[in-house]
């Protein structure tokens, strides 16, 4: 499935991440035109193809998960749920590289090589022979989509300026509202009516004349390498990261924390991460410049970003899978289930973006939560048998409440920075999301594979399953199980699946609830935001 990722893991969305311009926006030139000319929509129709490929990519996945579960013969979800993290984590990981990457090569190269990169990656998943494999190709093509978000905004930023950067908003937005709704369901269509290698391969032709698009539309810019990356950081974040999560998202395979596999790679990990946070105060430019957080709206709004991307992003994961595995629809009907969500993002994620200008975020932020922290816990309350009216409604009034949410939490995080420190806080908020995505997928993945398992009828329905595959004879425990339940088996099987999926929408329900108190600190009065110029903050776009 994205069911998020799967994120992310659309998360899918998926799922959502916020991207910023990797660097500061210059005022436009005296006497720019004030209007949206056919020089800038030329430009905007490069990084609008290259949004909707990524975009659309974390989506589509999602409805595949259940797919990837029984083409490559994956018993633990939390294994196939690794699709969606690791393309997550590329993106966290190269999403710092790319401010310094783009004054190093140059913009049109770097996002060229952007889209060439993410191709590839969508041609190497489609050949995937394992799912070890694909989840190695996706880590390739994450390193190309993170780039194409943040670089896509630094060329809109250079061409419009900030002066015409919310009409410009209008257009980029298209992908990043339309991407919860096409995404699952183009992923199922093509699923059902051709195969899951084509949600990968769609992203070829697209990608090839995306390529030629921008080769002829984007302006020549010369390399300017400025400051030095942070390779030591990066040698100390990204594997760091990556052993703590592996190490997570291990413990329902092995079906407890006592094994190298877990508590090493975690202990590894999380080494690594601690012996980051103490050497990021020291170089001038760290991957994440920890100081920011010396700014109290930026630290609480980062905080309850932190906590809304783990639970949302999380809990999303689920539905796809939710639909596809208890209620036994198909990849195309679960994707056409789950746009409600999406189009209730759409109805209010505009009207977010007018109201953080009037209005506190401390006033706006917490109504979005709490909607969301509500339909959370409907979601705790289905069964196998619940009416779909009551699902969909959930998932629609869920998508205003995360429409309400997203863009406050960005603004205030970044609208009281000064613009040489924008650059820094959009890196520091985009790594945090992206860790926040992968957390929330990789624990609530593990939550679901434990109940699955402790469960004795899907362990007896997973054990046929596999015997009908290699026409082994079951053991005879099982057998006798089921000759013990008669024709109720389908029944409870299913009822206990659905027991699974609510326990763990419960889990995200938890975090929805610490995420609303956190969200009660965020600014409730006006203050005072810098003027376009040396210290207004740049543009930012979420999705």
């Amino acid at each position: 499935m994205r069911g998020h990722t799967q994120r992310r893991g659309v998360p899918p969305s998926i799922f959502r991440r916020e991207f910023v311009n990797a660097s500061p926006a210059p005022a436009p030139a005296a006497g720019a035109p004030e209007k949206i000319d056919a020089s800038v929509l030329k430009l905007a129709g490069v990084v609008v193809l290259g949004s909707i490929m990524a975009i659309l990519d974390i989506t589509v996945v999602n409805v595949a998960m259940p797919t990837f579960q029984s083409e490559f013969g994956v018993a633990n979800y939390s294994t196939v749920a690794w699709t969606v993290t690791a393309y997550t984590l590329a993106l966290a990981t190269v999403i710092p590289l790319t401010g310094w990457a783009a004054d190093r090569f140059g913009t049109k190269r770097l996002y060229m090589m952007a889209l060439l990169l993410f191709t590839a990656g969508s041609v190497l998943c489609a050949l995937s022979w394992n799912i070890g494999a694909l989840i190695g190709f996706r880590v390739i093509q994450g390193l190309g989509g993170g780039m194409l978000m943040p670089l896509g905004m630094t060329i809109m930023t250079k061409a419009a300026g900030p002066e015409r950067m919310g009409r410009l908003m209008a257009i980029l937005g298209v992908p990043m509202l339309l991407g919860p709704i096409l995404g699952p369901i183009l992923g199922g269509w093509l699923i059902e009516d051709a195969s899951w290698h084509w949600i990968f391969l769609i992203n070829l032709p697209l990608g090839a004349i995306a390529i030629v698009y921008a080769w002829f539309a984007l302006p020549k810019d010369e390399a300017q390498p400025t400051e030095k990356f942070d390779f030591v950081g990066m040698l100390m974040l990204s594997p760091g990261l990556a052993l703590f999560l592996y190490g997570i998202s291990s413990i329902p395979e092995e079906g407890t924390v006592n094994t190298p596999k877990v508590w090493a790679t975690m202990l590894v990990g999380g080494a690594l991460v601690a012996a980051f946070i103490v050497y990021s105060f020291k170089p001038k430019n760290p991957l994440l410049d920890l100081r920011l957080f010396q700014n109290r709206d930026l630290t609480v709004a980062t905080i309850t970003m932190f906590l809304f991307s783990a639970s949302f992003f999380g809990g999303l994961l689920l539905i796809p899978t939710y639909f596809q595995q208890v209620r036994g629809e198909s990849a195309l009907m679960a994707g056409l289930l789950v746009a409600p969500q999406g189009l209730g993002s759409l109805l209010t994620m505009p009207i977010a973006g007018m109201l953080v200008d009037k209005v506190p975020v401390g006033r706006v932020v917490p109504v979005g939560l709490a909607i969301l922290t509500t339909t959370m816990f409907g979601l705790t309350q289905i069964g196998s048998d619940s009416s779909y009216f009551y699902v969909l409604s959930v998932l629609f009034v869920m998508g205003l409440g995360m429409g309400l949410t997203m863009m406050p939490l960005m603004t205030a995080a970044l609208r009281t920075l000064k613009e040489a420190q924008v650059a820094r806080g959009s890196t520091l908020l985009n790594i945090v999301q992206q860790i926040a995505s992968s957390v929330g997928v990789a624990v609530i993945s593990v939550v679901l594979t434990n109940r699955m398992q402790s469960s004795e009828a899907v362990s007896a329905g997973q054990a046929m399953m596999e015997a009908q595959k290699t026409g082994a004879q079951p053991d005879p425990s099982v057998l006798q199980y089921l000759a013990s339940l008669g024709d109720k088996f389908e029944a409870v099987m299913l009822g206990e699946m659905a027991d699974a999926y609510a326990t763990s929408f419960w889990v995200a329900f938890v975090l929805c609830v610490v995420t609303v108190i956190f969200s009660l600190l965020l600014p409730r009065k006006a203050s005072s935001v810098p003027k376009t110029g040396e210290n207004a903050p740049a543009p930012v776009l979420m999705h």
